[in-house]
């Protein structure tokens, strides 16, 4: 009777273990922040984290206390509670290019043939990272806020549709509008990949 219990605890620590290992967690920012009160001032920190599957899920949270830890902890549970599914194609690039606006943040989301790489920095990287993404180039226009980056590049990846959405909104078949990518591609992808890393680079 006694060893149930136990061994239920053992099941729910793998359980917790794999859940762990399943996500992969990036720490964005880390704020003091101070709190007015009536005896003064209490400081505590608020973190930013970001957490994904690397095969498409991804999520961002926020989470306030009075230490470190116990604030990355409570931003990651938030972002694991937040988490959205977004259409990658062919698992490693975004389906079309799109923007996001949040505040003043702007940000210009590009896709990129195979090998471009991750063309981002700070906060952006890490939500690519997390998502699995591993062809992009990304620009950020306005602020360097990562709470507006993030919130604005959630936005843009929300925005993108599949080929099957497109198509169902087109009353097109799937294949139309894939092999109509390609022929795209072909002609003209090199060049606009180089043209936007080109620009990434200058802003």
């Amino acid at each position: 009777m006694a060893q149930a219990p136990q061994r239920n605890r053992r099941e729910g620590g793998r359980r917790d273990d794999r859940e762990q290992s399943e996500f992969v967690e990036r720490l964005v920012s880390i704020n003091r922040v101070a709190k007015v009160v009536k005896g003064g001032r209490r400081f505590g920190f608020a973190a930013i984290v970001v957490v994904g599957d690397q095969k498409g899920r991804v999520g961002h949270g926020s989470g306030k206390a009075r230490e470190v830890p116990e604030a990355i902890r409570k931003a990651t549970e938030s972002a694991k509670r937040a988490m959205v599914r977004i259409p990658l194609r062919e698992g490693r690039t975004l389906h079309h290019d799109v923007q996001g606006h949040f505040g003043a943040g702007h940000v210009v989301l590009r896709a990129a043939p195979a090998g471009t790489g991750i063309i981002a920095g700070g906060p952006l990287r890490a939500v690519f990272e997390c998502l699995g993404v591993q062809d992009v180039v990304s620009k950020s226009i306005g602020t360097s806020n990562p709470h507006n980056m993030i919130k604005a590049a959630f936005e843009a990846l929300e925005n993108m549709m599949s080929p099957r959405a497109v198509a169902a909104r087109r009353g097109l078949k799937v294949a139309d509008i894939i092999g109509r990518r390609s022929v795209q591609d072909s002609v003209g992808g090199g060049e606009e990949a180089e043209a936007a890393e080109a620009e990434a680079d200058n802003g």
